[in-house]
């Protein structure tokens, strides 16, 4: 098993990749991303993420890429890789052109990725749970595309990690709770569970999406709709969602225990139904 690239059609170890200093991805965040897993050897809802991943070309206007194309590309790195617990991070920018904001109508997309184990999150987190701070959300106002204009979640990890906590979770400057660095927050109070609808403020997260669906199979009530941060403190439970994350409890945050401070049973049923979606 190897960690390795993939630029424009060409296979190679990570360290041999190189991308052009004109790259508007690099000079101008003028790119797309998605972020793959793999479970024992198969990928998970790679057809999900391809459609994320159209939508967001198709919001910034970029060129039409063939999906297949795209697919098989993801395929084959994995299949070289022979990463069983892969983690495909793949990224499409505009093109390369000479540095103007304004971009050229024939600038050719340059397809990017790269495979290596995944980085799990601390085992003491799915026994424990962990925690978080709340910051003000600054970042762009289009949350739904998955761009790479990530210095203001950057910044908010780097934060969370040096207030001693895991993660931070954006408020938005009138109250309401968005989500978290790289996950889509979920509350539950009462047995009902409430998260954020889909909006311009938020990702349409690919695990959020399967864990609703999920609920659904199992009538659990779901509200999406707008809560604040009072309503977050005062939840029973919070949990973070995503691809690596998957169901992570959040027992406490900006210092205040979340319910009894341990992991709920919600959080728990989601978990262990998530793993058996997944075949893991």
């Amino acid at each position: 098993m190897q960690e390795l690239a993939f630029v424009n059609g060409e296979i190679m170890p990570i360290d041999e990749a190189k991308v052009p200093i004109e790259d508007r991805g690099y000079n101008f965040g003028d790119a797309v991303y998605e972020y793959i897993a793999s479970y024992q050897g198969k990928l998970f809802c790679l057809e999900e993420h391809l459609d994320r991943l159209e939508r967001s070309m198709a919001a910034l206007s970029f060129p039409k890429m063939s999906r297949d194309k795209i697919r098989e590309a993801i395929l084959e790195l994995f299949d070289q890789s022979g990463i069983e617990r892969a983690g495909i991070y793949l990224q499409i920018s505009r093109g390369v052109a000479p540095r103007d904001h304004a971009y050229p109508e024939d600038a050719q997309p340059q397809f990017m990725m790269t495979v290596r184990p995944v980085h799990e999150k601390p085992p003491e987190f799915r026994h424990q749970g962990a925690t978080a701070i709340t910051v003000t959300d600054q970042r762009w106002g289009r949350c739904d595309v998955k761009t790479v204009q990530l210095l203001a979640n950057a910044m908010a990890k780097q934060q969370a990690l040096q207030a001693g906590v895991f993660d931070a979770i954006f408020v938005s400057e009138d109250g309401v709770v968005r989500e978290a660095t790289s996950s889509n927050v979920i509350i539950a109070k009462d047995g009902r569970l409430i998260t954020h609808p889909l909006t311009e403020h938020i990702l349409p997260g690919i695990t959020r999406h399967v864990l609703l669906e999920i609920c659904a199979e199992r009538s659990l009530p779901v509200e999406e709709r707008f809560f604040d941060l009072d309503a977050l403190y005062a939840a029973d439970e919070v949990f973070l969602t995503g691809t690596v994350t998957e169901v992570l409890p959040i027992v406490s945050i900006d210092g205040r225990s979340i319910g009894d401070g341990k992991i709920g049973p919600l959080a728990r049923e989601l978990y262990q139904a998530l793993l058996e979606k997944i075949g893991a």
